[in-house]
Formats: C-alpha cells, sequence, structure tokens
C-alpha cells in the first residue's frame, strides 16, 4: 500500500486537505555493489626503491661474474687454482675457524682476531696523538711551519722500512708490529685534520675574537664541527693503511695472525688459502672501511 501524506492547501478561502503519494524508496540495482577498497600492492608501494636496487645491483653481479670468468681461464692454463677449488677449500677453512693446535697452528678466526687487535692498539694509539697534532698544526702557523719539512721526509718512507727500529727498540715482534701501524696510519690523521682547521672561514675565527673566546671554547664550538668531515676523512683513510700494513708486517714477525697465516700456507704449497686469505683480507677491510662511512654519515648529518 502506498503511503500518502497530506498537504493542506486553500481553495475558496476554504482549508482543504490532498492526499499526495510519497516518494518511493529506490531500491539500490541487483548489479550494483558497495565500492571495494583495493590496498596498494607491496610491489607498487616500493616500485622507485626495487627499481633502483636492481639498477644498483646488475652491474656489481656482471662484475662479480666477469672476476671469476677471468680467473676460471687463468686456472684452466696454469697451475693456480680455479673458483670451485677454491671455493671448496674456504668451506673447509671456514666450517672450524677456531681450532688450536699449537702456538702457531690456530684457525684462521683466531688470525683474524689477532689482526684486528694489533690494528685496533696501533691505529687508537695514532689517532690519540695525530688528531691532537692536527689540530695544533692547522690552528698555529709557526708550529704548522716548523713540523711541515718532518712531515714531509717521514711521510712517504715505506712501512716496512719502519719495522727494523721497531725490532731495536721494543725486542718484540708483537710491539713491532704495532709500531708500524702506529707510524704509517698517523700521517693521513695528521694531514687531513690540519688541513680541516685551515679550512675554517676567517669570519668564524673574527667573532670569536670579538666575542673573547677562549681557546678552548673556540676548539669546541668552532674548529672541532667545521672540520670534523676532514677529520673523519683522514680516520678513514688511515684504518685502510693500518689493515694494509698489518699483513705485510706479520709476514716478517712471524706469530699468530693473518699476515702469519698467508706465509704459513706459501711454505706449506698451500695456494687455495692464500687466495682464501687474500679475499678474506679484503672483506674484513670493505667492512672496516664501510663502518667508518656510517659513523661518518651520522655525524654529517647531526
Amino acid at each position: 500500500m502506498t503511503a500518502a501524506i497530506l498537504k493542506h492547501e486553500k481553495f475558496g478561502g476554504m482549508p482543504i486537505s490532498v492526499a499526495m503519494p510519497a516518494a518511493e524508496k529506490q531500491a539500490p540495482a541487483a548489479d550494483e555493489s558497495p565500492p571495494v577498497r583495493r590496498h596498494t600492492p607491496l610491489v607498487e608501494k616500493y616500485r622507485d626503491e626495487i627499481v633502483e636496487f636492481i639498477r644498483a645491483t646488475i652491474p656489481v653481479v656482471f662484475g662479480l661474474a666477469l672476476f671469476v670468468s677471468i680467473w676460471a681461464m687463468l686456472a684452466a692454463h696454469s697451475t693456480l687454482p680455479g673458483p670451485i677449488k677454491t671455493f671448496h677449500s674456504a668451506v673447509g677453512v671456514f666450517s672450524d675457524p677456531f681450532y688450536r693446535k699449537g702456538p702457531n697452528d690456530q684457525g684462521i678466526g683466531w688470525n683474524i682476531l689477532m689482526s684486528l687487535g694489533r690494528v685496533g692498539i696501533g691505529f687508537g694509539m695514532a689517532a690519540l696523538i695525530g688528531i691532537p697534532l692536527g689540530f695544533m698544526i692547522g690552528r698555529f702557523r709557526f708550529l704548522s711551519g716548523m713540523t711541515a719539512p718532518i712531515i714531509s721526509l717521514l711521510r712517504p718512507v715505506s712501512p716496512l722500512a719502519w719495522l727494523p727500529i721497531g725490532l731495536l727498540v721494543f725486542k718484540a715482534a708483537n710491539p713491532a708490529a704495532i709500531w708500524v701501524i702506529f707510524i704509517s696510519s698517523i700521517w693521513p690523521m695528521i694531514v687531513n685534520t690540519a688541513v680541516g682547521v685551515r679550512e675554517v672561514p676567517q669570519d668564524y675565527l673574527n667573532v670569536a675574537k670579538v666575542l673573547n673566546l677562549s681557546e678552548w671554547k673556540v676548539f669546541t664550538r668552532i674548529l672541532f664541527p667545521a672540520s670534523l668531515p676532514f677529520v673523519l676523512t683522514g680516520i678513514r683513510l688511515s684504518i685502510g693503511v693500518a689493515w694494509l700494513v698489518i699483513v705485510a708486517a706479520e709476514m716478517l714477525t712471524g706469530g699468530v695472525g693473518i699476515g702469519f697465516w698467508v706465509w704459513d700456507e706459501w711454505n706449506n704449497l698451500n695456494v687455495e688459502h692464500i687466495i682464501i686469505a687474500i679475499f678474506t683480507v679484503g672483506i674484513v677491510g670493505l667492512l672496516l672501511e664501510q663502518m667508518l662511512m656510517l659513523i661518518a654519515r651520522r655525524f654529517e648529518y647531526r
């Protein structure tokens, strides 16, 4: 039954009521359905990041494939172990990296840790001395002129040339190797820190003079923040030099370390292990550099 409403109107001055049909509510069509909210797929959400990752990965994959192919071709025409043979040897080496069978027969894990320990001590001593010295050289012109000929004379000296001096002074192989790391890694920190201090705009120092700031406040408020990128660059270069030098130093001093492990495997004519050590040294050095670069980026963003 159709509902109706009464509409009051006037006809000839007399009010009357007229029944008007009510508007019927239209039911939704059978084929119409409420809109469905579609969620953006994960691939579409991160499409740009995925494309960028693929573009960055493809050259790396092709480069590694080319390197392995050249290595395999050289191994096929020489006595050099091929990639497959070296890989099987690496599986055996890293399956038990921390074994001990004597003072000079230990797993590659102990050798890496021992080398990292020497690098940490030598590099830490170089940072404690080299960075403050670099700030003083960059800050005071007289000190810069006094130390310039000494740095220019000693910086190009080969790291291994310092080893006999270390053996003569310390009478032991381990502190001699640390000495070589120290003297080799100190120069990049001194030079880069001094350059960073000299690059500080003179206007900053003029403002410090006007405000009558103390030398400590000049260092903490102006010199250190402005020269921090140069300091971090020197640190990154120094850690690369330190890790590079330790292998050569340990090959000559002996004991436990990745350099001694390389030399010992050469005496045993185990070329596969030498190649494994080369890759291990490269990977550890890359990780150290990437770690310092990550720290540098965090300081820069602040």
